[in-house]
């Protein structure tokens, strides 16, 4: 049996081979197993690594995400990006994006503000000018004499010509009562009143004296009645075709005086203090180089829109020659008072109606967004209010880039949470 045990012969020698084999087959692949495992320990400790990373979408950047993945959006995959230290409010740049971008930053300091407004404008017709002349009874417009927008009407001319049944009822009321005064003029009834009474209706409903006076001497009538303009101006508005009926009272032409316009202009709330309103504003008119008209300011709004933090201010002014033209854009010129004010160039601010915001640089490479707030404007230069301090570096040039950059980095929804 011991032999059996220890016998080394061809057979056990080769059994023995076998089972060598087939240990060192279970040895490699145990060995890969713990290669494998380790391999992923340390993918692990790489993501871990990898913490200062982020991920987001190119088309989508308010998507931000700490791990890989397609946007929820636009299902596109999305991009790794490296945190950086600045605040919700700053944004960093390459050295590459500054030159790219053309950022230029100044020092703000204080300078001399002009002694003077200057405000865009819109030339408009002057509405204490412009007269309407209605329909004072119901009736069809048979024919008007002036179609066109921008005709000269004079007062007394023809306008048009009204078919009513109302009106020649009240026209054969007003011959039969004239009629039986002539016939029975000594009767108990006093007929001069009863004729006065008709003439009074006919001369309500626009009749004038002269048409009632031929009505008298021919006692016949026309079923067309023929209305006069009461006032002098240019055709505004022409609501009325020929054929079409008007109800009393309803429109037929406008007509506007363009020997005197206004000049609407627009200010900010912040430009209010700053306007004499008893003073003399001068007019300018880009379209007539040179021209200067001189004008004073007539009405402020009394309300400021909330939307767009502006006041309507109205600056009458004579159209000599009607040389001027409703709706030509205009610059108005007031005097204010000059002093010093920290000053920025125009293009540094950014405005949209509702705010203002600068850029300050903090660091080498590193923005800031600040809120401030505007007052007089002078030429290229902006008054800052508040908001900034003296020798803050604000940023003068690329102002409007360096927004987008931003906007694109954060989304659009940090800019609204920083508005309100």
């Amino acid at each position: 049996m011991l032999q059996n045990i220890f016998y080394y012969g061809p057979g056990r020698r080769n059994t023995t081979q076998l089972c060598l084999r087939r240990y060192l087959v279970r040895f490699f692949l145990y060995a890969t197993f713990l290669l494998l495992a380790a391999a992923c320990k340390n993918k692990k400790s790489v993501e871990v690594v990898k913490a200062d990373v982020y991920y987001t979408c190119s088309m989508h950047p308010q998507i931000v995400q700490d791990k890989p993945g397609n946007c929820p959006i636009c299902h596109m995959e999305l991009i790794q990006v490296k945190k950086t230290n600045e605040t919700k409010d700053e944004i960093m740049l390459s050295a590459e994006q500054i030159q790219l971008g053309n950022i230029q930053t100044d020092t703000l300091g204080s300078a001399l503000m002009g002694d003077k407004v200057v405000l865009t404008a819109t030339l408009n017709f002057d509405e204490m000018k412009v007269n309407t002349v209605s329909a004072r009874i119901t009736g069809r417009i048979d024919r008007l004499y002036f179609k066109n927008t921008g005709d000269f009407i004079k007062k007394g001319d023809h306008l048009f010509d009204l078919y009513s049944e109302e009106l020649n009822t009240a026209k054969q009321e007003y011959l039969a009562a004239l009629e039986r005064q002539q016939t029975l003029g000594n009767s108990i009834i006093d007929f001069k009143q009863l004729l006065q009474s008709a003439k009074n209706k006919l001369l309500l409903w626009g009749v004038s004296e002269s048409q009632i006076d031929a009505l008298a001497k021919t006692k016949q009538f026309s079923p067309l009645t023929a209305f006069y303009s009461t006032a002098t101006g240019y055709v505004t508005e022409l609501p009325i075709k020929e054929g079409q009926y008007v109800m009393e009272g309803g429109v037929v032409v406008k007509l506007a005086d363009l020997s005197t316009l206004w000049a609407e202009a627009q200010v900010y709330a912040s430009q209010l203090a700053s306007v004499d309103y008893q003073g003399v504003a001068t007019v300018q008119l880009p379209d007539m180089p040179g021209a200067a008209i001189t004008g004073k300011v007539t009405f402020a709004n009394p309300e400021i829109s909330t939307d767009t933090r502006i006041n309507l201010l109205r600056i009458s002014i004579p159209n000599t020659n009607n040389q001027l033209k409703p709706g030509m854009p205009a610059y108005v010129v007031l005097k204010s008072r000059a002093g010093n004010a920290l000053t920025l160039p125009i293009d540094a601010v950014l405005r949209n109606g509702q705010m203002a915001m600068v850029w300050v640089q903090t660091a080498s490479n590193n923005y800031k967004r600040r809120m401030v707030e505007t007052g007089l404007e002078s030429g290229d230069r902006i008054e800052i209010k508040s908001g900034l301090q003296n020798g803050d570096v604000v940023v003068v040039s690329g102002a409007y880039l360096l927004n987008s950059e931003y906007i694109f980095k954060k989304g659009s929804a940090a800019m609204e949470v920083h508005k309100h």
